[in-house]
């Protein structure tokens, strides 16, 4: 039962830093990997406690997977809003799971576990706690069945409606449980609908950003797997020719997998952390590394299939709008199937460049600023706010000029006049909707110009 439930663990712990690392800064990315990553959190600590440690360690240890067995249920909730249509509806919903359902149920949650509310065996309190956290996934299963015309892909919702059914039933019976289904077992058939809902989401991600997932996943899965059969595989041998099956031997089998998996998985950060350590002194060597790592990260997502000529306004303004959300990240815009336009061709071949990705990339990145620059008022002005500039402000600002009127964290400390006039417009007069539908509706006019551009 060890081996299964490290096999377990390994791939759920690979799937969630997968997802997590194909880019933190979606929302649907981070939820679903952050459930993957506390389920295999929650497996690990079910492994622990049974190899036998005594009563306090296994008392513990029994509080935090109760803690991080639910923990998934209440990110799932979070994920299913996203894969619903684009709209007020999903707008409110998520603002009331991000501001209300989270905060507060991961609070309850700490709080009962602190307490001793949670644990291995089923109270009162674990029983409730529960059976609240399955109430808003029953929900969002009963959006997606019903706004399923709406979706993109019926297929896809079909799986991921199987999927959290699934999740729901298997959750259920750690919650009410019925005596006759051990709770090893319903751990690990959560797991599997995990796993299906974390294929479903990394495919809707690679859809809306027009890439090819089957090669990076496969290379990410072999890549994980051949470092924790090699370095795990060592602490497992060790335990067959008669060290035992200890707590601590248990406890380093599975720290080693999940090392060998983190390194494999999230190679790029980490690389990026040993840059900054080695060579702290030449920042341009480090971005010059870091822009080597991202492009040939882009190749196996870049897809060659997809044929530009036959794309429908709809489909050509998506893409184009997730490739003006990455025109600040030149290794991340390589991988748009934008970078195959015959504009983009033309434009390589007119200066001599090699049919390089990030070469692609630049090329991209210029013709999408020349077509936010036509969307510019002809009045001469560097900056208005009338209705004429909504979707040039809406797109040069953030974009360009790299404005972030919603973060805190943003440095603004040095802009020139103009873009401070703009930040302080954008912060204190536009919702962040707002600005966010603006976008969108001048998506489909650059989408457009880029469609004229190339012929």
């Amino acid at each position: 039962m060890l081996a299964v439930g490290v096999i377990a663990f390994g791939l759920a712990w690979w799937l969630g830093l997968y997802l997590l690392a194909r880019d933190p800064r979606r929302a649907l990315l981070r939820r679903a990997g952050g459930g993957l990553v506390a389920y295999a959190l929650a497996l690990a600590c079910d492994a622990l406690r049974a190899s036998g440690p005594g009563a306090p360690a296994a008392d513990l240890l029994g509080r935090l997977n109760a803690l991080l067995v639910f923990l998934p249920i209440l990110a799932w909730s979070g994920a299913a809003i996203l894969l619903l249509p684009e709209g007020p509806r999903r707008s409110a919903l998520d603002l009331a799971w991000r501001r209300g359902l989270a905060p507060v149920a991961a609070l309850a949650l700490v709080g009962a576990a602190a307490g001793g509310l949670l644990g291995p065996e089923p109270t009162p309190a674990y029983t409730l706690i529960g059976a609240l956290l399955l109430i808003p996934l029953a929900g969002a299963l009963a959006l997606l069945v019903r706004e399923r015309a709406a979706l993109r892909s019926l297929g896809l919702v079909g799986l991921v409606g199987a999927a959290i059914l699934f999740l729901g039933l298997g959750a259920a019976l750690l919650i009410f449980p019925l005596g006759w289904v051990p709770r090893e077992l319903a751990l690990l058939a959560i797991g599997f609908d995990l796993a299906m809902l974390g294929v479903a989401v990394a495919i809707t991600d690679a859809f809306d950003a027009g890439e090819r997932l089957r090669p990076d996943l496969l290379r990410s899965l072999l890549a994980c797997t051949a470092a924790a059969l090699i370095l795990g595989g060592q602490v497992a041998l060790a335990m067959l020719l008669g060290a035992g099956a200890g707590p601590p031997l248990v406890a380093l089998l599975l720290a080693t997998v999940a090392a060998a998996i983190a390194l494999q998985a999230l190679a790029g950060p980490v690389q990026s952390l040993l840059d900054r350590l080695a060579f702290p002194e030449a920042p341009a060597l480090q971005q010059a590394r870091a822009d080597l790592r991202a492009s040939a990260e882009a190749l196996p997502r870049l897809s060659d299939e997809l044929d530009l000529a036959a794309l429908d306004e709809a489909e050509l303004a998506r893409l184009t709008r997730r490739a003006l959300s990455h025109m600040g990240d030149l290794p991340r815009l390589a991988s748009s199937p934008l970078t195959r336009l015959p504009a983009v061709t033309a434009r390589l071949q007119a200066r001599g460049a090699p049919d390089h990705p990030l070469e692609r990339a630049a090329e991209l990145r210029a013709l999408l600023a020349e077509s936010i620059g036509r969307l510019k008022p002809r009045d001469g002005g560097e900056f208005g706010t009338g209705d004429a500039w909504r979707h040039y402000n809406a797109l040069y600002f953030p974009y360009v000029a790299g404005l972030r009127p919603y973060s805190r964290r943003a440095d603004h400390g040095d802009l020139d006049p103009v873009r401070r006039q703009a930040l302080e417009w954008l912060a204190t007069q536009v919702p962040e909707r707002t600005l966010y539908n603006w976008q969108s509706s001048a998506a489909r006019l650059i989408a457009s110009d880029l469609r004229a551009a190339s012929g």
